[in-house]
């Protein structure tokens, strides 16, 4: 309450309340309603996406120029449908400079945002390597505070790497983007520009930002804890508006080497089972069983004096992550016109009806072709069409004719659906795994086909036993009438009864196995399979079907496990 009082107090009745929303939407197709109608809900100045899977080749306009906002994209350069993100801001909240990456490499225009601090400690390698992933895009926008003054505000919107447990390089490559974050922010803040870091981080710093701190060996010893314990500022949390809070606690650690604050702890200091990632293979978003990896930091002085609230968006769905939203007591200050980095100066969406030209000068015939659509990555095209199977090449001679007939009635232009009438129909799948049975329907279409001098040739040749046999099943056949002959010698080898058919397909294809039920809760398990390489991967397994959630917590998933058992 008291918090809330002294911002209320401190703050003009002019100044427009700015707001800062930062969410790893996994995958830029989270947008389903529409990107504009997405943004326009989050209702914010300054909106940042971490997770945008598209790369500059995919990027389609609908995504990247939105009415009424003005957006920055970084793509990954050595894989598709990975990392990436984005910055979408209002036309009233138009940056000054933007700038993709963190490292300056990537930046060959004038309005970028500068200030790469000491960038000795890492390898030319190193710094291209830290930025090829499209992790980071950097904003710069003009502010007016509450003293009237004029100031700028660095937002730095990035997808911190994640460590994975298998690769041990990709630690070490952690770490390094931490240390190059907190080189690039450190040097913005120094330069006299006021800073806020935002996204996903990749790691929940405190226990009380953990689910289950307890299955975590070594919860504080983690290297990227560490970092942050150095990055932030380590005041008195209990009190954010005290300032002899603070001083104290700066007294009592002297070097306090942290200048930028946890924004969300500064205002919910001890709460508890907030959360803002949540595994969507176990479904622990419904017990939230989670952690809190996505961040709003800002300067201290920033935080201090103009933020009003930082709180998280739960109900949010879309998404393995949820929005985090922050609101600071400042008005944002327009640019003329954004910077180069803004998507809708892209060669591709420039000038699309201005260019005439196309329609006035020779094409090139490849060029006339009309272009393969592109989608996003794991999308499907409604569009998509087969290439007709029928090969070429098949009854060239005996098809001639009838393509010269159908192309005498088919008007050009047109395609037509070739049909090889020679084919015999499609006979039941089961036909192929079992012993060939001659058909007598067969025999008598044969019969009639070939000539009486063959049949001949063929009765002589014939040992007298087998031909007498034949000759009665002909005979007997012969008395068919004609519709009946004809009705049948077009019918596939019949299909056996249904029970007889099930009986047959589970003899060869073993379905999966029947699921055990859960000792605790007594209810069928799911099957799950091991995807991690190792000795195990492959084989299945059956686990309690609820969702992933704490071992104090009775609707969450108890301890099953059962292998399945291999079929003899």
């Amino acid at each position: 309450m008291r918090a809330e009082k002294l911002k209320a107090q401190r703050r003009p009745l002019d100044i427009r309340i700015m707001k800062i929303v930062t969410w790893n939407i996994n995958g830029i197709r989270t947008f389903k309603g529409g990107i504009k109608r997405a943004l326009d809900l989050l209702d914010a100045d300054i909106i940042c996406v971490q997770e945008t899977k598209v790369t500059r080749d995919l990027l389609d306009e609908r995504t990247a120029i939105v009415d009424g906002y003005n957006s920055y994209f970084s793509y990954s350069r050595g894989r598709s449908g990975y990392s990436g993100v984005a910055t979408y801001c209002r036309d009233s909240a138009t940056p000054l400079a933007a700038e993709e990456g963190l490292t300056g490499l990537l930046t060959n225009h004038e309005d970028a945002v500068g200030c790469y601090g000491d960038q000795t400690g890492f390898s030319s390698e190193e710094l291209q390597l830290l930025d090829n992933e499209g992790r980071a895009v950097i904003t710069k926008h003009r502010i007016m505070c509450q003293d009237k003054e004029e100031k700028t505000l660095t937002v730095i919107n990035v997808y911190c790497p994640r460590a994975d447990p298998e690769k041990p390089e990709r630690k070490q490559f952690k770490l390094q983007f931490y240390k190059l974050l907190q080189c690039r922010a450190e040097a913005v803040l120094k330069d006299g520009s006021h800073v806020i870091i935002l996204g996903d981080v990749n790691t929940s710093h405190r226990q009380i930002d953990h689910c289950d701190p307890c299955e975590t060996n070594d919860f504080d010893e983690n290297p990227g804890r560490k970092w942050l314990n150095d990055f932030l500022h380590n005041g008195s949390p209990e009190d954010p508006n005290d300032k002899e809070s603070k001083e104290s606690s700066e007294l009592k650690n002297p070097t306090n080497p942290g200048r930028f604050v946890d924004t969300f702890r500064l205002f919910h200091p001890n709460r508890a089972n907030a959360f803002t990632c949540w595994s969507t293979l176990t479904g622990a978003r419904q017990t939230n069983y989670g952690t809190r990896i996505d961040y709003i930091f800002a300067d201290c002085k920033l935080a201090e004096e103009q933020f009003e609230a930082t709180d998280i968006m739960p109900e949010v769905e879309g998404s393995d992550h949820c929005p985090v939203w922050g609101k600071l007591s400042c008005s944002m200050l327009a640019s003329s016109k954004p910077p180069s980095l803004c998507t809708r100066y892209l060669p591709e969406f420039v000038g699309k009806q201005q260019k005439l030209s196309r329609f006035l000068i020779k094409m090139d015939q490849k060029s006339s072709q009309p272009e393969q659509k592109s989608v996003l990555p794991g999308s499907q095209d409604d569009d998509e069409r087969r290439e007709n199977v029928n090969p070429s090449g098949t009854n060239k001679v005996s098809d001639k004719k009838r393509s010269l007939a159908a192309d005498s009635v088919v008007p050009k232009g047109k395609k037509t659906k070739t049909v090889n009438s020679s084919l015999k129909p499609q006979g039941n799948l089961l036909s192929f795994f079992k012993p060939k049975v001659t058909n007598v329907n067969d025999q008598e279409k044969e019969t009639k086909v070939t000539s009486p001098q063959r049949d001949q040739k063929a009765e002589t040749s014939r040992d007298s036993s087998s031909a007498a046999a034949a000759e009665t099943e002909h005979a007997s056949d012969a008395s068919l009438d004609t519709d009946k002959r004809k009705k049948t010698a077009c019918q596939p080898t019949a299909a056996p009864s249904k029970g007889a058919s099930s009986g047959f397909w589970k003899s060869i294809l073993h379905g999966p196995p029947t699921a055990p039920s859960c000792k605790v809760h007594g209810e069928p398990c799911v099957l799950r399979t091991v995807k991690k390489e190792g000795p195990n991967m492959g084989k299945q397994f059956f686990v309690c079907a609820r969702p992933q959630g704490h071992a104090s917590n009775p609707e969450a998933r108890c301890n099953f496990f059962e292998w399945v058992k291999k079929e003899k």
